[in-house]
């Protein structure tokens, strides 16, 4: 048994060049938290909190008491009890996201001690690579159908197979966008978009049958979270695949959503909705109710890391000769540290980004990077 010494979150930021925008509001900078695990053997994992930073470091200094001088092999002993000792304060959000990145951690741990991949640990590899997906599109300042234009080109020519446009602008703003990109990419890739619910069931339709014929590979977060009659009139209403579920927590967020089949596509956050340990479970949920997984990923080195161990172990869904393969989102906007934080390389050639194999997580952090960007 080895035990729990410290539980040490750290929150990186870092003000960007050139701020972007997307249906909501507008990033003038990155910010991460991630979470740093050692034992009284020394070993160290890593793990990666997706949401508000700041806050995310105060809730895993409140809940790291209850972790040290615990075997850090009970991941999912000590998953349960931070769920039930903070669920009277919130079964979704911010604990769970804090939660997140002390679980992935763990699993990191839990690897390097047996010296596995974390993806053998979680039950072995359905796949070694995986196709990755570019996400980007978000405008900025000045002309933007050439940005678009230019972007989607420079996909194309780096390898992408596949990229998603960011729409939620406005019907008409957005079907010009759509259409541009198609017109660059052809039938060279697959094109996605995403409206971060940022429209109603009724203009989310009037766009999607707008732009039907542009072979559409899914319509992400149509409309807001909280409004699943909506997303089951879009889906109902349109030809182009439904997903959603970033902004969802758990098995317990997911498990209506499956069982009344509001989405096609569910797309959790391993980095917000319980970490490693929960989306096993909502994995073995949505294939038991035949809806696809595709995580959704905008994090570092380290959150893109934990998705592909999970994307690793994706079973088929449905098995067969010729399986839809869950893909990675792969963020391109820009990020400093995305890729420095670690000391190895992610990325993708001919379109597809290789699981790693190196024990736990596979990344290790870069510590004068972690000091450059830690506030």
């Amino acid at each position: 048994m080895s035990k729990i010494k410290s539980v040490t979150p750290h929150v990186l930021n870092v003000d960007l060049k050139q701020p972007f925008s997307f249906s909501q509001w507008e990033y003038s900078s990155r910010m991460t938290c991630l979470i740093e695990i050692e034992t009284v053997d020394g070993v160290v994992g890593w793990g990666e909190c997706y949401g508000p930073s700041q806050m995310l470091k105060h809730i895993v200094n409140e809940m790291k008491s209850y972790l040290i001088g615990e075997d850090c092999m009970d991941i999912q002993r000590h998953w349960e009890y931070l769920y039930n000792r903070y669920r009277d304060y919130g079964q979704k959000g911010l604990i769970i996201e804090a939660i997140s990145g002390i679980d992935i951690a763990l699993w990191d741990v839990f690897g390097k001690i047996l010296n596995q991949p974390v993806h053998k640990l979680l039950g072995g590899t359905f796949r070694t690579e995986v196709k990755a997906y570019a996400t980007g599109f978000y405008p900025v300042k000045g002309d933007a159908i050439k940005q678009l234009a230019y972007e989607a080109q420079k996909y194309l020519d780096e390898g992408f197979l596949a990229m998603k446009i960011k729409v939620g602008f406005g019907v008409d703003i957005d079907y010009e966008y759509v259409k541009t990109v198609r017109g660059v990419i052809g039938d060279k890739a697959e094109l996605m978009i995403d409206a971060n619910h940022a429209y109603d069931s009724i203009e989310a339709i009037k766009l999607g049958r707008k732009i039907e014929h542009f072979n559409i590979g899914w319509f992400e977060e149509p409309v807001p979270p909280e409004d699943i009659k909506g997303y089951q009139e879009c889906r109902r209403a349109l030809t182009i695949p439904i997903a959603g579920g970033e902004c969802e927590f758990t098995r317990f967020g997911f498990r209506d959503i499956l069982a009344n089949r509001t989405v096609d596509i569910i797309q959790p956050d391993t980095c917000s909705t319980g970490g490693l340990s929960e989306c096993r479970k909502i994995s073995a949920m949505a294939n038991a109710h035949g809806v696809r997984y595709n995580p959704h990923a905008w994090g570092t080195g380290i959150g893109l890391s934990a998705n592909l161990h999970l994307l690793a172990t994706l079973p088929h869904n449905p098995l067969s000769s010729n399986p839809v393969n869950p893909m990675l989102e792969f963020d391109q906007t820009e990020y400093p540290f995305r890729h420095s934080i670690i000391e190895e390389t992610i990325e993708q050639k001919n379109g597809y980004v290789q699981i790693p194999t190196a024990p736990g997580l596979g990344a290790t952090v870069n510590r004068k990077v972690l000091e450059q960007y830690e506030i």
